[in-house]
């Protein structure tokens, strides 16, 4: 499966800002490399003697951004920065108390060559946890089986985008397709096959050449639509694609009938038992890092944006498309408690849904799921403390 998490990169003439390359590595607040932990108290959350490894390590699936922040909320002021390897570690804090292990947070995307979240934690065994849409462990099951024990996102950001002066009556997909319109994604993504599949979109007017730059947008004029990520894009195109600087409309890929779980955190399903102690320590933290940061990102976000320009990779972020995201994603309900109190649990019949309804695309696509996987294989709430939850 093709990431889908790719997003403007440095274009001439579109985008204004140009990322600042600096130097290779460098620490946070006077951190000394990995031996920043080693004079801290363990607080109330004692991750070592719930048997995590003393460093435990997250691989995403994107440059550093505002969706990812509730990792990076976990790194308190003592961290250091592989900019080579585009990564950030230090000691793993909840709620500002140190847990006895550290945390390294990986980027993917370009960091990794584009490859699968999954295909990463399947070559590199160090990997505890990475962020692996539901669609995405159903596809690769049978090689690389992964189950999830965390949804930060409630509701993926993923949208289809277009001109609502072009098509000012249009709230929906159907509504742009049935005006003609000709919506560009990337290809191999599993949304679209099940889109054209199911009759949403015609597979003729569906364009997957779409590279992650606005050139093409721009330059129809507003006649094409195009894929997105409601949690940024709004923002960008309104205010910093000079070539466009108008608003966009969209509706949210969960809203068409595709309700993934996009950017859950997963462990190799092998490990799942091994691994279950230190899980059951584990994912209440990240769900407390996640309302902590919702909370007050502003401390968060300054380190988003300094690892975003430290590792180069061409892609730009601003302060102004993280504030927008932080507040789009509690409006949207991308970021909730959804049906309950609870945040980053996976609601039963919704899995099912999807995996009813994606299956058979994949089976189509020749890439069919491990003979005799079920809904409930992909996924767990074992590790969810219900009592955390947003307010």
């Amino acid at each position: 499966m093709r990431s889908t998490r790719t997003r403007l990169v440095l274009a001439a003439g579109l985008v204004a800002t140009t990322a600042v390359a600096l130097s290779a590595c460098s620490t946070g607040s006077g951190a000394s490399e990995s031996t920043a932990s080693a004079d801290l108290e363990i607080g109330s959350v004692d991750l070592a003697a719930a048997g995590c490894p003393a460093s435990v390590v997250i691989q995403t699936d994107w440059n550093p951004e505002a969706e990812h922040g509730h990792l990076y909320q976990m790194l308190g002021e003592d961290y250091t920065i592989d900019a080579d390897n585009k990564l950030v570690s230090g000691p793993l804090m909840s709620a500002g108390e140190y847990t006895g292990v550290d945390v390294e947070i990986r980027s993917g995307g370009p960091a990794i060559g584009f490859q699968t979240v999954s295909s990463q934690m399947y070559t590199d065994p160090d990997i505890m946890l990475g962020y692996v849409s539901t669609d995405e462990s159903v596809q690769l099951s049978a090689d690389m089986p992964t189950t999830s024990v965390f949804a930060p996102l409630d509701i993926s950001p993923l949208m289809i985008m277009w001109d609502p002066e072009t098509y000012p009556e249009a709230e929906t997909v159907e509504d742009i397709v049935a005006d003609g319109a000709v919506i560009r994604y990337f290809g191999g993504s599993a949304y679209m096959e099940y889109l054209m599949s199911a009759g949403v979109v015609p597979t003729a007017q569906a364009d997957g050449s779409y590279d992650g730059t606005p050139a093409t947008f721009v330059a129809s004029g507003g006649k094409d639509a195009q894929q997105g990520f409601a949690s940024a894009e709004p923002y960008i195109y309104e205010n910093e694609v000079s070539a466009w600087e108008k608003p966009i409309a969209y509706q949210l890929i969960n809203d068409t009938g595709y309700p993934f779980y996009m950017s859950s955190m997963a462990v190799r399903t092998d490990d799942l038992e091994a691994n279950s102690d230190c899980l059951a320590a584990l994912v209440p933290v990240l769900q407390q890092a996640e309302v902590d940061y919702f909370a007050d990102p502003a401390t968060t976000n300054t380190l988003i944006l300094d690892l975003v320009e430290q590792f180069d990779t061409g892609w730009v972020y601003s302060q102004g498309v993280a504030d927008y995201s932080v507040k789009t994603m509690i409006d949207e309900g991308i970021v909730g408690n959804g049906p309950n109190d609870t945040i980053g649990d996976f609601e039963d019949a919704r899995v099912s849904e999807l995996f009813d309804k994606i299956v058979p695309v994949f089976e189509g696509l020749g890439t069919a799921p491990a003979e005799g996987l079920t809904a409930e294989d992909i996924y767990t709430n074992e590790f969810i403390d219900t009592s955390i939850g947003l307010e």
